[in-house]
């Protein structure tokens, strides 16, 4: 019987390993590949989408994209009226949802903007959080605005209302539309505008530098730069908007107080970071810290925070932008670190004390000035913020820098191809989230491992209940709450959609969870079915699951639904997936709205802060599963029916039967968590979650009617030659004697 066992393990693994090896050498070769592929510019996937008619009114016609650069000409009766781009060809334009923003902008030969269009996000908050209207309302606000201003002010010479709850999102719109505006109009000479030859002197870092001795020191040769506003400065300056508003929502304090005392000083520098920071801490900065890529420390002390919290929600930094020329970097939790204690006697005694770090492919000279934008915002509605933005300038002392005999090469990052840019920005994405990809791949080889070695797994019943809850509720908080990794029938869709079209690895890359998650599903269809993503991986099943046992814990009943009327509630799901099908071949867009029958954005991404009509839905699903375990994964899930529909191409069978299961014994049918066991004994594959209970109860010596007939005849077998106390407690096994 063992040999037996390990020649099936050894199959089993055999399969597994070529399996897995060929599915590791697809997504090598795929992704090494993205490096070689030459991608066409974003805009060329949207003039097909986007009416010339909706983005500038009266135009009707696109002329073809140029070679030089990624715009198109805007056409009205045949005649140029100016030009159309995407932001995301020129600009980064990532948002909370760690993908890009698409924004399509006309503008004329005298760089004024014409129209633009919110074409494609993937934005949680904006897609459904925030009205539609104000979001069309803000877009047409950049109409008319002069990029010839906009390049002489530093991109602040308009105005912009905030909508609150997608203040980062708006930001991130709002600066890409801008900056990307102003490196079409200078590569076309719009407006007068040129990209001028920096015939300047070129320096480098001076790393033999003297380190400075003092605060005072510092702040007096502009080592540290400072920018400070008191409240009497603040209240003031919201009182010249001439929103009645603002007025309001004035700070009550005396104006003398302090708003804010914010300090900034470029920490990369060797000198400027050991004098800081203290040698062991700079020994640290240094080892955090890549090749190209550089830092700065930002201090703050008064009423108002440069962190706010923003970045507890979405991990952007959304009160602060360092802004360098056409370069703008906004900072996320996974580039900041705090900083403990400073090492000169003589520092403020800051409340805010913290690391950013500056990415190496985001083009910043640390060479040449820059500013840290600071946002002071106010609430004036429910959903509308109107905000004030002080700069703080910084250039780096002359002690701290050296001349460079030639002109210093230009940065690889301006001549990068588009495709290089999105591989850099996947690679960025992937390295910031680390620690997340590990602790998944750490899930799946535990998991994994379990399924392997399921009967060992399940020999205890109470071993596997703590082992599924514990493994759950990882689930739920981890890849869930904190990972927002929770699939959705909307990515098949999308997948369906780029397969039909213009394919880019690039925007699956761009989402390390999902696509680790994505080809576990892939790999785990042909091996166990759908129920190693639905059973274990699901941050909302395993929601489902956890509060129905807390449920049964307190005693709210159970509902076992008679088995012809659960058998025909399968097909629903089945149906509303069909559906959404159908609607994603028509408009990817409007599939993705009616989607919203998935509950997976508002419990597991918003965490239930939404509008109530979502909510309400969430909830009434999770009641219905306090009631009827997994009531939403059995009958209305559209991606589990996605995942069930190849199920039954699994390789093998997993899960063990004996030939009386079924006739006559109902036990396994009968306490199968989601009743996916047909009472003649088969094990439905398109609806089992692979919770391995019926694994517990084929081993059980209290319920299992042919392991209690073995006891019986082992006992009959070995009784006689027992005496003393084997004897006595063979006698008085609960089962034996049955």
């Amino acid at each position: 019987m063992p040999s037996r066992f390990v020649h099936s393990l050894l199959i089993r693994f055999r399969h597994t390993a070529c399996l897995l090896l060929a599915t590791v050498l697809i997504v090598v070769s795929l992704t090494s590949d993205t490096h070689a592929q030459t991608a066409q510019p974003v805009l060329a996937q949207y003039l097909s989408k986007v009416s010339p008619a909706d983005l500038v009114e009266g135009a009707d016609g696109y002329g073809p994209i140029r070679e030089d650069v990624p715009v198109a000409p805007l056409l009205k009766g045949g005649e140029q009226i100016g030009y159309v781009f995407v932001t995301s060809d020129f600009v980064g334009t990532t948002g909370y949802s760690g993908k890009p923003i698409h924004t399509m902008v006309a503008v004329d030969a005298d760089a004024r903007i014409l129209g633009i269009d919110l074409v494609k996000h993937s934005e949680p908050i904006v897609l459904i959080g925030i009205p539609d209207s104000k979001i069309k309302a803000m877009m047409v606000d950049y109409i008319g605005v002069s990029l010839v201003d906009e390049a002489a002010a530093g991109g602040s010479a308009h105005d912009l209302n905030i909508i609150s709850g997608a203040t980062v999102t708006i930001m991130v719109i709002d600066d890409s539309v801008i900056r990307s505006g102003l490196k079409v109009a200078r590569a076309l000479g719009l407006g007068g505008l040129h990209e001028e030859a920096d015939t300047g002197p070129k320096f480098a870092i001076n790393t033999e530098a003297a380190q400075p001795q003092s605060w005072t020191q510092m702040e007096g040769d502009g080592t540290v730069r400072r920018l400070t506003l008191d409240v009497g400065q603040v209240n003031g300056a919201f009182e010249e908007l001439g929103d009645p508003r603002t007025a309001k929502r004035a700070l009550t304090e005396p104006p003398e107080t302090t708003f804010i005392d914010m300090q900034a000083a470029l920490v990369s520098v060797p000198a400027i970071g050991e004098a800081i920071l203290g040698e062991a801490e700079n020994r640290n900065l240094t080892e955090w810290l890549e090749e190209g890529e550089h830092a700065v420390a930002i201090f703050g002390r008064g009423l108002y925070s440069f962190k706010g919290s923003g970045y507890v929600r979405g991990g952007i930094f959304d009160r602060i932008v360092l802004i360098q020329d056409d370069v703008s970097v906004r900072f996320r939790d996974r580039g900041h670190q705090r900083i403990g204690t400073l090492a000169m006697g003589d520092a403020p005694d800051f409340i805010e004390k913290d690391l950013f770090k500056i990415p190496a492919d985001v083009g910043f000279d640390p060479t040449k000035p820059f500013r840290i934008q600071l946002l002071v915002q106010r609430d004036v509605a429910a959903i509308e913020k109107v905000f004030l933005t002080y700069d703080l300038g910084y250039r780096l002392p002359d002690t701290f820098l050296t001349p460079l005999a030639a002109p210093a090469p230009a940065l690889a990052v301006e001549d990068t191809s588009e495709t290089d840019a999105q591989n850099a920005l996947w690679k960025r994405i992937w390295e910031d989230k680390t620690a997340e990809v590990i602790g998944l791949l750490v899930m799946l080889v535990v998991l994994t491992a379990a399924f392997f070695f399921q009967m060992l797994v399940t020999r205890s019943a109470r071993f596997t209940y703590w082992f599924r809850m514990s493994f759950l509720t990882v689930t739920l908080v981890f890849v869930g709450f904190y990972a927002n990794a929770q699939l959705s029938v909307v990515n098949l869709m999308a997948l369906f959609g780029a397969l039909t079209t213009e394919f880019s690895w690039q925007a699956f890359l761009l989402d390390p969870l999902t696509f680790i998650l994505w080809f576990s599903v892939a790999t785990a269809l042909l091996f166990w079915g759908r129920g190693a993503y639905c059973g274990w991986l699901c941050p909302f099943g395993a929601l489902q699951e956890i509060t129905n046992q807390i449920a049964r814990k307190i005693g709210i009943p159970q509902w076992t639904l008679p088995w012809g009327l659960h058998e025909r509630l399968w097909a629903v799901k089945y149906m509303i997936f069909l559906g959404l099908f159908g609607v994603s071949l028509y408009s990817i867009e409007q599939a993705e709205h009616l989607a919203e029958v998935e509950p997976f954005k508002t419990a597991i991404i918003l965490k239930f802060v939404r509008a109530w009509p979502f909510v309400a839905y969430a909830g009434a699903l999770l009641i219905a599963g306090l009631f009827v375990e997994r009531f939403y994964c059995r009958y209305l899930c559209p991606l589990g029916a996605a995942l069930a529909i190849p199920a039954r191409l699994r390789m093998f069978d997993w899960l063990k039967r004996y030939k009386e299961c079924g006739s006559p014994c109902q036990t396994c049918a009968h306490e199968c968590p989601v009743q996916a066991i047909h009472p003649t004994g088969e094990i439905n594959p398109n609806e089992c979650v692979n919770c391995m209970h019926c694994q517990v109860l084929y081993q059980s010596e209290d319920k299992c009617p042919v392991v209690i007939k073995q006891l019986k005849r082992r006992a009959a077998v070995t009784a006689p030659v027992l005496t003393g106390a084997k004897a006595a407690a063979l006698a008085n096994h609960p089962n034996i004697g049955k």
